[in-house]
Formats: structure tokens, sequence, C-alpha cells
């Protein structure tokens, strides 16, 4: 490259810290708990999910990396990324997916030892209602899409956006899946949850019923 690739770099900066976050609370919440913490789902949903979502994370942290040292076109940053209008977008994005970083860290912190990758069906965990999780059902979630649309517009590699838009999809099913053994787990507590709250965004006016 002839010049530094300021937003690229800030987001391979911060996908890596936030992979590498990922594998502390791994190594932290199994050490507090002694329990296993999701590595390998319980559900074979969940394990259907990781065949598809483990190479899609090996991608997310390798693609920003590559696009600054590959000399292979179709992985480097498209030219019309380069143009004056859409480098201001990219700034955006890197200074977005900094802000993912920190309020997922934050999340973490408050999940603590309830922290985990993948629903338990043998251990029931605290149902978490306050701070980001008090308007948001799946906030990790919701950053963790934002991170990965904010990876899409700086790289803007077709096999960035066909990564980001699978991740999307994955996210959601796991939301619902979620919401479903929750439901199960905490029953009325988690019925009312879900009628003041929004998956992925804040919901302005609480649902009668869940359905």
């Amino acid at each position: 490259m002839s010049y530094t690739d300021i937003p690229l770099m800030l987001l391979t900066t911060t996908v890596w810290a936030y992979w590498l976050g990922v594998a502390v609370m791994i190594a932290r919440v199994r050490r507090r708990t002694r329990k296993s913490v999701g590595v390998v789902p319980e559900q074979r949903i969940e394990r259907l999910m990781w065949v598809v979502w483990v190479p899609l994370i090996a991608l997310w942290l390798a693609l920003p990396y590559l696009a600054q040292t590959s000399l292979q076109p179709w992985l480097a940053v498209p030219a019309f990324a380069r143009d004056a209008g859409y480098a201001v977008l990219r700034y955006v994005a890197a200074a977005c997916a900094i802000v993912c970083l920190a309020a997922t860290v934050t999340c973490w912190v408050r999940m603590g030892a309830d922290w985990r990758m993948a629903v338990s069906d043998t251990r029931k965990s605290e149902l978490i209602t306050d701070g980001l999780f008090k308007r948001i059902r799946h906030p990790i979630y919701a950053f963790s899409m934002l991170l990965i649309i904010c990876s899409a517009v700086i790289v803007a590699t077709p096999l960035m956006l066909t990564v980001a838009l699978i991740h999307i999809v994955l996210m959601n099913l796991k939301a619902r899946n979620e919401e479903f053994h929750l439901l199960r787990a905490h029953g009325d507590a988690y019925e009312r949850y879900l009628r003041g709250t929004g998956r992925f965004v804040p919901r302005l006016f609480p649902r009668r019923s869940w359905r």
C-alpha cells in the first residue's frame, strides 16, 4: 500500500480485540464457574450454527488484515471506497466499530459469570434486565451485527459483505432460539420482559402479548 489506511487499521485492531475479549471471557467464566461456557453447544441447532460460524469468524478476522496486505484485487479495498465521499463513511464506520466494542465490553462485565456462548439446557442463568439489557434483549448480538456491518462498509469487498450477511442471519436465528429457551426457563418473568423490549433495537411501545 502506498498510504496508511487508517479506518482499515482501526477496524482490524477492533475486530481482533473483540474476539480476544471473547476468549478472555471464556477463560474467566470457566475459571469462576468450573462449568462449560458453551464453546461446544449442547443443542443440536446451535452445533449446526457453529459449523458455519467458526469459519465465518475466521474470515471476519482475516479479511480486514488481508485487505491491507494482500496483492489479490478481490481481497483488497475496492477503488470506489478510496473516493473522498466514501472515505468519510469509512471513518464514521471505524468510529462506530470502536463504540460497538466498548458497549459490548460493558455488557460482558454486567453478565459476569452468567455469560455464555450457547444456550444451556442444564444450567439456569440469571435473567438480566438492567443496564443495556433494559430496553434491548440482545445488546451483545446487536453490537456484533453493527460491528460486522461496519466491517463490510470499511473493507467493502463482496466476500466481506457475504460474511456480514450470513453473520446477521445467524445472529437472528440464535437470538430467537435463546428467547424460546429463556421463556421456558423463566416463564412469566421473561414473557413480561419480552413484551417491553426489542430484540436488537429499543421498543417504543410495549406489546400486550408475545407471539
